[in-house]
């Protein structure tokens, strides 16, 4: 578990010294940038729309752990649009909160007491 919090924070640490440098050099318009190469239909839009669909997944798992509950769905609203920056923090966070438990991180804790 040690490792993989690690590899959490290096992923993470990465990824907002990455963003900020996008942000300082290109600015904010992510969305324009993101969809626009989907409606050109070449590779960057086939990435994005594939990426698009790994958010949607990582969301609905999110929203899964939680039996779908608000705090669930807020929290995959957040996994939707934070991407790796939530994810990261959000796995780092409940690391912790199942005190490394696994099968707890991964299904929640009612499922894995089942």
């Amino acid at each position: 578990m040690t490792a993989f919090r690690a590899l959490l924070i290096l992923l993470w640490a990465i990824l907002v010294g990455y963003t900020t440098s996008v942000i300082t050099t290109h600015g904010i318009g992510l969305l324009g940038t993101f969809f626009g190469d989907m409606a050109t239909m070449g590779w960057p839009g086939q990435f994005n729309l594939d990426f698009m669909f790994m958010l949607t997944l990582s969301a609905l798992w999110v929203a899964w752990r939680h039996d779908f509950s608000l705090v669930g769905v807020v929290l995959a609203l957040l996994a939707l649009v934070g991407g790796s920056l939530f994810l990261t923090t959000y796995l780092f966070v409940i690391s912790w909160q199942v005190n490394g438990d696994v099968q707890q991180m991964f299904i929640g804790k009612s499922r894995a007491a089942a």
